[in-house]
């Protein structure tokens, strides 16, 4: 019947039809849908960030709106703009800051904080700006720039404001004219990065808004455009010539908030389906281990009538292709369904359309379930090729229990090599790839020791327990590899719900509760030192006595003597801050909200100015630049060397929402160097009207509403959050495929076992409670490890990467043991109770595989 020389149809055609057979008798069930699953997670988030991808390589020109785009904190000398028009490129400017503008007078004025962008005449040199005559009106492509008098806003600024075309809005000393509604920007980016509504204006009309003062933010870009071999030859020459502050972005590295941003949320989503991997490919690891039980018989039989080792091989590798790929195909058809729901909450993220996703996801998610079939279901298949033919006669012959485990560790490798591809760089890979290995070595350990004094139990509790109590207990040990299995993969699919649930809302709740409710929610800045004096008692006019604190602007240039740069540090967070201008400050004592970590405060000396200049330095930026006390830093303030020597670290409560500095000195220090003064106060909402009288009297101050940028923040907050929730749908099915597996994978040998212990004599009641004994062993450990495991997590999250505390749930445990007992005793008794039912001399007759 079989025959060696089976040629590759014939091959083809017996393994699809074995397949029939074993998909009808439900055999590859699980597996399939562990595949499915974990292909149809994957691809999700695949075919959305490949529709982003793509936009930002279609457009990468018009997200800069140029070609070559020259960025720093101070002004550009003229001389480098009259150079580019030399070489025969193009070249505009462009001033952003963030200001309070505002509409109306008196009672009837309304004020905002807004992204000011002053453009020069040819703005934006690549893409178009788009503009209505009206708020919700038909746009079209803007002829020009605002004209001299006149400036542009967005829909949400002319929401806010109230403001229509022909409305006078005033910016700083300035009153400009709204002549149109800006509807598209092409160089605006992600909105999570411009919070404020932008409103766009002449760069000519800026000097007489007076809002260029000391201690002003504002962005000053050069564009160029032109031909590409110019624009190249002059992006080389240029590159060699930029001092600190300055840098150059081009399509490639441009835009690096938005890649960055990007690159972030690709990341969380793909770690969030990378737990639905891990959990699929326990699914398929238990799967396979039933599958693999429940065919050894079938394998001898055939070798009995002539097939080799080879072609059993090459039948069981041609079913499992053709399922892997059936399976691949259905997930990446779910995912790429699915992934329109990722679209609807995150493409609003970006001001520019997604074009269509192309086939590299489909190649990925096919790839990762061929790897993830092959991986741990494979291994386990080439045992099957080595039952003996005395199989037939001799049952307990062939059982390849111990090769199992070489199966399942090649899996881990692949489950690992899947792990760094998904996480995307070796640091975070080497991270999850770690913390996953304790978890599972941990719960291993835990599961074990637990089921080794169960069984000490027993044997000490006499007849107390009842049959069935003990005999359940005995079940556990006797197959204890077996039951250390199930344990945990129960355990990390418990373990995913409750941080899907429980955790995830503790976590939430804790950090809403850490900003008091009294925590300022406005600050004021640009406070120029005259100012000070009259605005400390305009607040305190109007009951508010809020502490003003000095600013002071400077730029680390050295640590030690050593010159130092963005290229010494590889952290991103690093790069930035030492790119960027430090604010300083200066105050006598220590802030409320600070407390020393190391070092000292400032002494008697440091105060009067005798000795070296003093430092305070928050202990997280000293932990970011590697600073420790004792150690020199000198700041570039105003052109002038400023040397200090840092005697202390700080830890900050950010929570408090006051104002705090990385880095303070002693009053004798920055004393007089140009400085500007920031204020925050709590203002209740019934009071929020007395912002606009103070703007009125001071229209350069700027004061920003936190608690409105914070509700902003929190609505894309929310937008993502619903995308990662959309995703640990998938991770929910998954545990409940491992929930089936584990308790499917030693159906066939419980049901060997209920017919030898009847065939002995046992009721079935009995062996009903040892049933019933046995699942609540099981569903009450697997519950405890994985509300431990979840606690673990959820503090870790919660100091590491949020920076808060998190009370414990100490009532998680004892919920989670008696949920996971509930649940798996339900479970299991909904699966196992037609085996009490089946005739003892019939299983018996079949055999214990």
């Amino acid at each position: 019947m079989y025959r060696v020389d089976m040629n590759l149809g014939s091959l083809l055609s017996f393994s699809w039809r074995m397949l029939r057979r074993d998909g009808r008798g439900g055999e590859l069930r699980l597996l399939a849908a562990a595949l499915v699953i974990a292909v149809a997670a994957l691809t999700a988030v695949g075919f959305f960030t490949d529709r982003v991808r793509q936009a930002l390589e279609r457009q990468s020109h018009q997200l800069l709106g140029a070609d070559l785009l020259l960025v720093a904190d101070h002004p550009w000398p003229a001389a480098f703009a009259d150079e580019v028009r030399a070489r025969g490129l193009q070249v505009v400017e462009t001033q952003t800051f963030p200001s309070m503008v505002s509409r109306g007078r008196g009672a009837d004025m309304r004020s905002q904080l807004a992204e000011v962008k002053a453009v020069s005449a040819g703005y934006p040199l690549r893409g178009s700006l788009r503009v209505a005559p009206a708020l919700n009106a038909p746009d079209a492509p803007a002829d020009g720039i605002p004209a001299r008098g006149t400036l542009w806003v967005d829909e949400r600024l002319a929401s806010t404001l109230a403001a229509r075309v022909g409305d006078q809005i005033a910016v700083g000393q300035s009153s400009l004219r709204v002549a149109a509604v800006l509807t598209l920007e092409p160089d605006r980016g992600i909105n999570f990065f411009s919070v404020a509504p932008r409103l766009l204006m002449n760069l000519d009309d800026l000097p007489a808004t007076g809002l260029l003062q000391v201690g002003s933010r504002v962005g000053y870009r050069l564009l160029l455009a032109g031909d590409a071999a110019l624009v190249k030859r002059y992006q080389r020459e240029i590159e060699a010539r930029l001092v600190r502050g300055q840098r150059l972005e081009d399509p490639q590295n441009g835009r690096p908030e938005i890649r960055i941003a990007l690159d972030r949320a690709q990341k969380f989503l793909g770690l969030s389906a990378l737990l639905t991997v891990v959990l699929a490919a326990v699914a398929v690891a238990l799967a396979a281990r039933r599958y693999v039980q429940r065919h050894l018989d079938p394998c001898a039989v055939m070798r009995c009538l002539g097939a080799t080792q080879g072609l059993l091989l090459r039948l069981y590798l041609g079913q499992f292709a053709v399922l892997g790929l059936l399976a691949a195909g259905v997930g990446c058809a779910i995912g790429y369904l699915a992934h329109f729901a990722l679209h609807a909450w995150l493409a609003q993220l970006l001001a520019t359309p997604l074009p269509p996703p192309g086939l590299l996801p489909v190649v990925q998610g096919v790839a990762v379930g061929m790897l993830l079939l092959f991986g741990f279901a494979v291994p386990p298949l080439l045992q099957l090729k080595k039952v003996p033919t005395l199989r037939v006669l001799r049952g307990e012959l062939g059982n390849p229990q111990a090769a199992l485990l070489g199966g399942y560790l090649i899996g881990f490798l692949v489950l690992t090599g899947l792990m760094f591809w998904v996480a995307g760089e070796i640091a975070l890979g080497a991270y999850v790839v770690a913390g996953f290995s304790a978890a599972l070595l941990l719960f291993s350990l835990i599961a074990r020791l637990v089921i080794r004094l169960a069984a000490a139990a027993r044997g000490g509790a006499g007849t107390s327990g009842g049959i069935g109590w003990r005999y359940g207990l005995a079940s556990l040990e006797r197959r204890a590899s077996a039951s250390v299995v199930q344990i945990v993969a129960l355990a990390l699919g418990f373990m995913a719900l409750i941080l899907l649930t429980v955790t995830r809302g503790d976590l939430l709740d804790a950090w809403q509760s850490a900003v008091p409710p009294d925590a300022p929610n406005r600050f004021v800045v640009n406070i120029q030192p005259e100012q000070v004096a009259p605005v400390r008692a305009a607040l305190a006019a109007r009951g508010l006595l809020p502490e003003l604190a000095p600013m002071i602007r400077g730029r680390l240039t050295t640590i030690n003597g050593t010159p130092v740069s963005a290229a010494d540090y590889r952290d991103d967070r690093a790069q930035r801050l030492i790119e960027r201008e430090f604010n300083l400050s200066m105050r006598a004592d220590l802030p409320a909200g600070n407390h020393l970590s190391d070092g000292r405060w400032f002494s008697a000396a440091d105060l009067e100015g005798r000795g070296e200049a003093a430092a305070s330095v928050e202990e997280g930026l000293a932990r970011t630049l590697g600073l420790s006390v004792g150690d020199r830093i000198d700041f570039d303030i105003a052109g002038e060397t400023v040397s200090m020597r840092v005697v202390g670290l700080r830890k900050v409560d950010w929570d408090t929402m006051r104002v705090n500095f990385f880095v303070l000195t002693a009053p004798a220090v920055l004393q007089g160097y140009p400085a500007s003064w920031i204020t925050s106060f709590h203002l209740p909402a019934e009071k929020a009207d007395l912002v606009n009288p103070l703007l009125a009297e001071f229209p350069n101050l700027t004061v920003i509403d936190v608690a409105a940028i914070l509700r902003q923040l929190k609505s894309i907050m929310d937008q993502v959050a619903q995308a990662v929730q959309f995703i640990f749908l998938f991770t929910l099915a998954a545990g409940v495929v491992v929930l089936y597996a584990a308790l499917a994978s030693a159906a066939q040998e419980r049901r060997y076992e209920l017919a030898v212990m009847r065939a002995l004599g046992a009721r079935r009641e009995q062996l009903r409670r040892a049933l019933l004994a046995e699942f609540a062993a099981i569903g009450a450990l697997s519950g405890l490890i994985a509300a431990l495991g979840a606690i673990a997590i959820g503090q870790f999250l919660a100091r590491e990467a949020f920076q808060f505390e998190v009370a414990i749930n100490f009532w998680l445990p004892l919920a989670a043991v008696v949920g996971g007992a509930i649940l798996v005793t339900g479970a299991g008794w909904f699966a196992a109770s037609r085996l009490l039912h089946s005739a003892p001399l019939e299983t018996l007759r079949a055999g214990s595989a």
